[in-house]
């Protein structure tokens, strides 16, 4: 705590507005738009790599958060005061940051993945920054930031390892399926068994099950794609422009949108997410497959 007072004597209203910036690139629709970026117009391989580290990573803190429940710095110290524009993003436990974990697991992922030293440097300051902004803002504690960055940056060089530069996926896709769904259905008990003893809030629990649901969707999809679907990325920009914009708008909408059809309750968030990353992996490629096969043969 004492570092946080130290950067809070530190602030100006541009500072803020900066730092603020900042964070909102760790927030889960940008990093969810470049993986789709990935998967659907430009590398597949990457788009996994990506993915299993983006997904196994947030498993693991979202499990961490509701094991340790430690809370929010200005709950910890009553003193300390975090930068108000921040509170809206900053839910549930403090321990391990969120925003931190998911920076690092597409930042870090580019990294290993770029050639180019000034590419390289890029994505290590953008991850320095989001780290430094989630202290400045008030939101986490040192210990926060970088023990989910220790556990992410694992992530990173294991799904590099095993997906990219050895490729294991290849003949092991059920194996690889199995051991992420068994994780999702571990965190998503957890996580009710201890909402339902009175440890958890439901709003904890919630965003346990939403891990859980897109995690459980990805593991799935993974095996699915690969055994049957194997669609190939465009090759004109145009079309990639239209497959990702058409895609997002209905991935925003089967997120956003559903709420008024299906609610705000836990069962209800775990759909919210599974369906919306079953959209994102399993059901768009299939019908932009299906669609390309049709014009091809009409031609």
């Amino acid at each position: 705590m004492e570092f946080l007072h130290f950067l809070s004597g530190y602030r100006t209203p541009a500072l803020d507005l900066f730092f603020q910036a900042v964070t909102y690139m760790a927030q889960e629709l940008f990093t969810v738009a470049v993986i789709c970026w990935f998967y659907w117009c430009s590398d597949k391989k990457q788009a996994y790599s990506l993915g299993f580290t983006y997904f196994s990573s947030g498993l693991l803190v979202q499990g961490l958060k509701i094991t340790f429940r430690i809370p929010r710095p200005w709950i910890l110290d009553p003193n300390f005061q975090p930068v108000a524009s921040a509170l809206p993003g900053a839910t549930g436990y403090s321990f391990p940051s969120g925003h931190t974990q998911s920076i690092t697991a597409l930042f870090g992922t580019l990294f290993l993945r770029f050639k180019e030293t000034w590419k390289k440097l890029l994505c290590a300051a953008v991850i320095l920054l989001v780290m430094f902004s989630r202290m400045y803002l008030g939101c986490h504690t040192p210990k926060d930031v970088l023990v989910s960055f220790t556990i992410t940056i694992l992530c990173v060089f294991l799904a590099n390892y095993f997906l990219y530069k050895r490729d294991f996926a290849a003949g092991h896709q059920g194996v690889l399926s199995l051991i992420m769904a068994g994780i999702c259905i571990l965190l998503c008990v957890y996580s009710i068994l201890l909402n339902r003893n009175g440890i958890i809030s439901t709003d904890y629990t919630a965003d346990c099950l939403k891990a859980s649901g897109a995690g459980l969707a990805f593991s799935a999809g993974f095996y699915i794609e690969k055994r049957y679907i194997r669609f190939s990325p465009p090759e004109k920009f145009r079309a990639k422009l239209i497959r990702i914009t058409a895609g997002l708008a209905v991935a925003a909408v089967l997120l956003e949108g559903s709420k008024a059809v299906i609610g705000t309750s836990l069962a209800a968030s775990f759909i919210r997410y599974f369906v919306t990353v079953a959209w994102i992996i399993v059901i768009y490629p299939c019908i932009f497959t299906n669609l390309h096969t049709s014009i091809s043969h009409i031609k």
